[in-house]
């Protein structure tokens, strides 16, 4: 593995970091989704839970599976309250270890742009989900310059630091998610832009929570002092602080849906 590649190990960081960005735009997703009652739910790529959490407080399944790569990320999703109806396990979201027609929505939030085989994930969820079941998918529109801290990455660049990056950074675009689907063979597939909003109290709490990013908290904390220093007052300059210190701003995702075909 290169020093250029992302891990997320750390559940608890990783909430303060992207699990409000993740629970801001899943429900807007969910709002569109408008998912019925009683269904059985995989969760592909659920990290640390914030996303199952809004699954079980909100659609109520019946039943919730969770895979993830990163058992630090699952140790921390099983702390949450959703953990009396889902389940966590390890695994690989091109190798799901379920078997056919198993669920009746399968969903892939802010992930597929991690899946080495972005088609072969989506190939994975459709044999996993019952006809006429729903495979579905959202994730931040990275070339479009959607990320929530693309801000703090373009200052990084600026300063000529190599900036990690997912496998796949176009797989989120709206044009390729409705290819991959449409591929798949799934049917009434619908693809829609997300936009959200969030505050951070002030600078500090923005700077504090980008310097435990699991994405490049590595990098900065081998800055030298003068470098971050540097690298602070660019974000600085550049974020939309208002007149009472705090600093909002938008992220924006790309989702999509399609059913399966009775006949499949």
């Amino acid at each position: 593995m290169t020093d250029n590649q992302i891990r997320f190990d750390d559940g608890a960081t990783y909430e303060r970091y992207m699990g409000i960005w993740s629970q801001l735009a899943g429900e807007t997703f969910l709002d569109w989704l408008a998912p019925n009652a009683g269904l059985r739910w995989l969760d592909v790529g659920c990290g640390n839970g914030a996303f199952t959490e809004m699954l079980v407080e909100r659609c109520a399944p019946v039943s919730v599976q969770g895979i993830d790569p990163s058992e630090g990320q699952l140790v921390y999703a099983r702390t949450r309250p959703a953990s009396r109806i889902a389940q966590f396990q390890q695994g690989d979201a091109m190798a799901l270890p379920f078997p056919d027609d198993a669920f009746d929505v399968a969903v892939m939030p802010l992930v597929i742009f991690f899946v080495p085989e972005p088609a072969q994930g989506v190939a994975e969820m459709v044999r996993v989900v019952s006809p006429g079941g729903v495979v579905t998918a959202y994730g931040w529109d990275l070339l479009g310059g959607g990320f929530p801290y693309e801000t703090l990455l373009a200052a990084m660049r600026e300063l000529g630091m190599t900036v990690p990056e997912p496998p796949n950074p176009g797989a989120a675009s709206l044009d390729t998610l409705r290819d991959f689907w449409v591929a798949a063979g799934l049917e009434s597939v619908e693809t829609r832009e997300i936009t959200v909003q969030r505050t951070f109290a002030d600078f500090d709490d923005y700077w504090t929570t980008v310097l435990g990013a699991p994405s490049v908290g590595a990098k900065l904390a081998a800055m030298t002092p003068a470098e971050l220093a540097h690298l602070k007052e660019l974000q600085r300059a550049r974020l939309p602080i208002d007149a009472a210190g705090q600093i909002t701003y938008s992220a924006r995702a790309n989702a999509v849906k399609g059913r399966v075909p009775t006949t499949h």
